[in-house]
């Protein structure tokens, strides 16, 4: 006797269309292991896939780096007419600026070494700096003077005090606006005590040293009187140097007074008259009326795309050139 139709067992079903959990349930083991094993893959392929353009990125911004720093080094303006040439000394004088004694040492040997250059012209704008990358420029404005015989002027814009100033002296001859601000010829070491701002608060200055004077200006330290005398000492004879300079640079032009090395600063109109500077004019005036050259070609190292660069990543670019570097190794 045959059994009624609602007691057959249900039909076999495809496993598609059923929700994935139920799909893996219903699927063999080794197809489960299969699909896994095969996303697992694409996944890697794909993270390879972004560390190798990573790499790749890295690493040609750092060849991007090297070559425009190279190229730059091997650039220098030139031009086969008559022309004045002109080397910005402006901001701060200092190791890591734009005026420092790298960057203007390396335009005035490009400048002085072209044959078609009639002059050198600094334009100045600087408040000063370092005496020491003033010294350098300095005495290298000299020494390219000889070697070359070729005259160098200085035409100041806005300031030319304390290194910019010495600099300057360097040159045969200084122009000035009239309300130019010119001089501060001095040495200075500024910086702060808290000595009586921690008592009154209640913190202890805790500063070990080997050697007495190791804390020396210690801003959370007393300044001891001897102290303070050696580093009076020490300023004086900086300043020396600074007023030896200015002698030998003006000579019998200057004018010297009371002030003339107290540190003052005087505008363009009163540095003319006490010898700090020569004459009025500015660049244009100079390179038509007194180098006699009007066309004016610029020696100032100037920063490119690939450096600003580096300045705006700071160093995560090298941080990362030196990753994919290391990285590099055969991709498998």
């Amino acid at each position: 006797m045959s059994q009624p139709d609602d007691d057959l067992p249900p039909p076999m079903q495809d496993p598609v269309g059923v929700p994935p959990p139920a799909r893996a349930a219903a699927l063999p083991a080794e197809s489960v292991l299969a699909q896994l094993a095969s996303d697992f893959l694409r996944e890697r392929r794909i993270e390879r896939r972004w560390r190798t353009a990573l790499r790749l990125f890295w690493l040609a911004l750092a060849a991007l780096l090297v070559y425009s720093v190279w190229l730059q080094g091997r650039h220098a303006p030139s031009s086969t007419t008559p022309h004045t040439a002109l080397i910005e000394v402006r901001g701060e004088i200092a190791a890591d600026t734009e005026a420092s004694a790298e960057q203007l040492l390396a335009a005035l040997k490009d400048a002085f070494n072209d044959d078609a250059a009639e002059a050198v012209v600094l334009r100045i704008n600087s408040p000063g700096g370092s005496p020491v990358q003033a010294g350098i420029v300095y005495d290298e404005i000299k020494r390219l003077k000889t070697l070359h015989d070729k005259p160098v002027y200085a035409v100041v814009e806005e300031m030319c005090a304390s290194g910019a100033y010495y600099i300057a002296a360097a040159a045969d001859e200084i122009y000035v606006d009239k309300a130019s601000v010119v001089g501060s010829i001095g040495v200075l070491m500024d910086g702060f005590g808290f000595t009586g701002l921690m008592e009154k608060v209640g913190v202890e200055r805790r500063l070990i040293t080997a050697g007495e004077n190791k804390g020396m200006l210690d801003p959370y330290s007393p300044l001891l009187p001897k102290q303070r005398a050696y580093a009076q000492a020490m300023l004086d004879q900086i300043h020396q140097q600074f007023i030896a300079v200015v002698r030998e640079g003006r000579g019998k032009r200057l004018k010297e007074t009371p002030e003339t090395f107290s540190g003052l600063f005087w505008n363009g109109e009163q540095a003319v008259k006490l010898g700090l500077a020569d004459h009025f004019g500015n660049l244009d005036y100079v390179a038509r009326e007194v180098v006699k050259a009007e066309d004016i070609v610029d020696y100032t190292p100037k920063d490119n795309v690939a450096e600003r660069l580096a300045k705006r990543f700071g160093a995560a670019v090298g941080a990362g050139a030196v990753k994919a570097l290391r990285d590099i190794a055969p991709i498998r």
